[in-house]
């Protein structure tokens, strides 16, 4: 299945800024961090079509997924 998948500040360094990946059925956020050699403390925040997610839920075919490091200010 096709899943777009947009990076976000220090996720981009070294990678592309979005991408199109080609997954299995039953792939997760998780799967992607992984194949993009990402650790899943980098990606503090990961969202699914728009919305917050967890690192082991379900894909779908045309997902787009989104990932941010984590964010400091003050």
């Amino acid at each position: 299945m096709k899943i777009k998948v947009k990076l976000f500040a220090t996720l981009r360094e070294n990678r592309e800024k979005e991408m199109l990946l080609h997954l299995n059925e039953s792939a997760t956020p998780s799967d992607i961090l992984s194949l993009l050699n990402i650790l899943h403390e980098e990606a503090a925040i990961i969202m699914v079509n728009g919305r917050h997610a967890k690192p082991d839920a379900l894909l779908v075919e045309n997902d787009t997924v989104a990932l941010f490091p984590p964010v400091g200010g003050g």
